[in-house]
């Protein structure tokens, strides 16, 4: 992921565009690069540190996600459909 990639999805998800620590932020660019190291992970499948680091990636954005459906679910709601997880 390049330096720009967080940026600009600060600019699409938080409130501006250094707003890098909201929870909707965090878990946009946790799913960006789930999704870079998923692709990784198609070619090399005997990579078990990225394996662990994915696991890693999943088990953060999940916590994100639990905790601002708790905290609210209509900001929970958007992200999820912004992002189309399957939750």
């Amino acid at each position: 992921m390049t330096v720009k990639k967080p940026a600009e999805l600060a600019k699409k998800f938080g409130e501006s565009a250094k707003d890098t620590g909201s929870a909707e932020v965090q878990i946009a660019v946790l799913s960006s690069r789930i999704a870079n190291v998923t692709e990784h992970l198609k070619k090399a499948k005997f990579d078990v540190s990225s394996r662990r680091g994915l696991s890693r990636m999943v088990s953060t954005r999940r916590s994100l996600l639990d905790w601002l459906k708790r905290k609210d679910a209509s900001r929970y709601d958007a992200i999820v459909k912004a992002l189309e997880l399957r939750r």
